[in-house]
């Protein structure tokens, strides 16, 4: 079994949110509130739309760690959850299944694989890619160790870098630019 990896490219990203919302509008909105934030598919599927309906922040108690966490909801996401949460009630699940039941790890799963699949990305992917994905783009951007490791409550640097793939692009890129 080989680990889940993030998606690197940008191009392929918007590929799955393209293919996303052509599936259902569900189905976008947890893949771009994924990489958007960096929540656990854990915390994600436990959201209610009162978690999220006319809030700046997402404010959860992790269920991995217990730890309370407040998340900013950036502009990409608000006109998104403001259309997603409409006309529905505060307690109900944000992400429900075909059934009306909170959507489970094993269909985010189903609907994550088959996105990615269709849009051609090569990674191993899987729920935790939203996270990794998040974690990669955001180090790229920012470079700040520090503050990634403390948005995924980390015990060390090393463990962030070889949470997101960083580790990996750094050893395939000197093997790269290594010739004898």
């Amino acid at each position: 079994m080989s680990t889940v990896e993030p998606i690197r490219n940008i191009d392929e990203i918007k590929r799955v949110e393209d293919i996303l919302a052509h599936q259902s509008q569900r189905n976008l909105l947890l893949f771009t509130l994924g990489v958007n934030s960096g929540l656990r598919i854990s915390d994600l599927l436990a959201l209610n739309v009162g978690d999220v309906h006319k809030k700046s922040y997402i404010q959860i108690i992790e269920k991995k760690t217990g730890k309370q966490k407040k998340i900013p909801i950036n502009s990409k996401l608000r006109p998104m959850l403001a259309r997603f949460t409409s006309k529905r009630e505060e307690d109900e699940p944000l992400f429900v299944s075909a059934y009306q039941n909170r959507l489970n790890r094993v269909a985010a799963y189903s609907i994550i694989k088959f996105a990615c699949k269709s849009a051609g990305v090569e990674a191993n992917v899987g729920t935790h890619t939203m996270r990794k994905t998040f974690g990669y783009h955001h180090y790229r951007k920012f470079k700040d160790l520090a503050i990634l490791q403390k948005i995924f409550n980390h015990s060390s640097p090393q463990i962030t870098l070889r949470y997101i793939g960083i580790d990996q692009d750094q050893i395939e890129r000197s093997y790269n630019n290594f010739v004898l």
